[in-house]
Order: C-alpha cells, then sequence, then structure tokens
C-alpha cells in the first residue's frame, strides 16, 4: 500500500489550546502570589479546572511551565518599558522623566496582567529562581542603561559617571519598593488608584530630581569616598 508523501499534520485542537492557555492564566497568578517553590502542579491543574496530568502534556514539567510564564512576564515588561520610555516631543529631561515613572507604576500596580508581572519579579527577588537571571539579563539590565542615559541628562553628567549610576538604582528601588508587598502591610487597605499612583509618581520624581540635583554639584571623587564610608562595615 503506497504511503501518502504529504501526510496531514497535526495541530493542536482548540480545546487543547484553551487548556493550555487556562494552565498558563492559573499558574501566573499563582506563581505571582506564592511564588514558584510555594505551588504545586495540583494547585495549578486545581485552578485551571485541568487534569492533574495536564501540565506535563503540555509543558513537561513545573519548571517547562514557569519558564513559558517568565517569558510572556519578560515580553510584556519589555513593552511596558518601552511605552515608559517612550519620548514626549519637546519635552525636557525631567519632563520625561516623570513620565517614565507615571507610566512605570501604572504598569505594575494599575492592575491585570501587569499587576501578576510585578508581583512576579517580586517574588522572585524575595526566593529567586534561574528566572531572576533571564529576568536581570533581558529587562532589568537594558531598562536601566536606558534610564541613565536619561538620569545623565537630568543631572548633565556622563551616563558612567558613579553619581549616575547610583541614582538610577535609587530610582528603580522606590519604584518597586512601592509595588511591592511590604507597602500593602504598612498601610492597611492601600489601593493603588490612578489618583494614588499618580500621587506616588510625582513624590518620587520630586524626591528624586531634588536629591539628583544636590549630588550632581558634589565632586564625583568625594560622592564615591562618602558612599564607600557608608556601606563599608
Amino acid at each position: 500500500m503506497a504511503t501518502d508523501p504529504n501526510p496531514p499534520v497535526s495541530t493542536p485542537t482548540l480545546t487543547d489550546q484553551e487548556t493550555r492557555q487556562r494552565l498558563l492564566d492559573a499558574a501566573t497568578q499563582l506563581f505571582a502570589e506564592r511564588g514558584f517553590n510555594q505551588v504545586t502542579v495540583r494547585d495549578i491543574c486545581a485552578a485551571a479546572g485541568a487534569n492533574l496530568a495536564a501540565v506535563n502534556y503540555y509543558f513537561r514539567d513545573k519548571w517547562g511551565l514557569y519558564q513559558q510564564v517568565l517569558g510572556i512576564v519578560i515580553e510584556e515588561a519589555k513593552r511596558n518599558n518601552e511605552a515608559a520610555h517612550a519620548a514626549l516631543e519637546g519635552a525636557t529631561p525631567e519632563e520625561r522623566l516623570r513620565n517614565y515613572m507615571r507610566v512605570f507604576l501604572s504598569h505594575i500596580l494599575g492592575g491585570g496582567k501587569e499587576c501578576w508581572q510585578g508581583k512576579l519579579m517580586g517574588r522572585e527577588m524575595v526566593d529567586p529562581t534561574p528566572g531572576l537571571d533571564l529576568f536581570i539579563d533581558q529587562v532589568i539590565r537594558p531598562n536601566s542603561r536606558r534610564l541613565g542615559a536619561l538620569v545623565s541628562e537630568v543631572m548633565a553628567l556622563p551616563a558612567d559617571d558613579y553619581r549616575v549610576g547610583m541614582c538610577v538604582g535609587s530610582i528603580q528601588t522606590q519604584l518597586v519598593g512601592f509595588g511591592g508587598p511590604v507597602a500593602k502591610r504598612l498601610i492597611p487597605g492601600l489601593e493603588f488608584t490612578p489618583e494614588v499612583i499618580e500621587a506616588l509618581a510625582r513624590h518620587v520624581a520630586e524626591f528624586s530630581l531634588a536629591g539628583m540635583r544636590s549630588i550632581a554639584r558634589r565632586p564625583e571623587a568625594e560622592a564615591k569616598s562618602e558612599s564607600k564610608t557608608e556601606v563599608t562595615p
């Protein structure tokens, strides 16, 4: 009997695609809420309404599923950073920095998938997996370079100046810190409404700009010397 030289290609059914997406959605939420190590395959399948063997079928194992979730989160983070860095025509460096902070906070605090992104990265920082290195290499480091270029404009200093790097770190720490679980515990009932997010962005911007102006007036050697003294046990 002759063999068909062009056998039909097997493609995922609509049901397969729907089940896979439910698993991804459930896993993203659970990993963000509890962290990778505190979530089981049984938890994910129950939340997704899927058979217990579904994770192995679609993703090989829990780590394979987590890698898929991280890939989605990383791509979302890249898009969010692009939006945060979108230049305002004719805007000053200070205005562009304020816009960056406002858009960045809106993405990580405003709810929806962006909110899961911020929570998941917060979990990685508390209980890291190899996924944190992926996020650092693909998201944090490139974004820090772009933010550094903007901060160097604000401070009128070279991008590789020690003071610029320290200010970039301070800005990012403030933005991530306001969106972390500590803020929720310090202020019970805190809701990140658009008004609250706008107020936070305005505060971080004014606080940071005032600090950058002061630091930029100080000689680099003096600032570096004081910093080393402060962090030395």
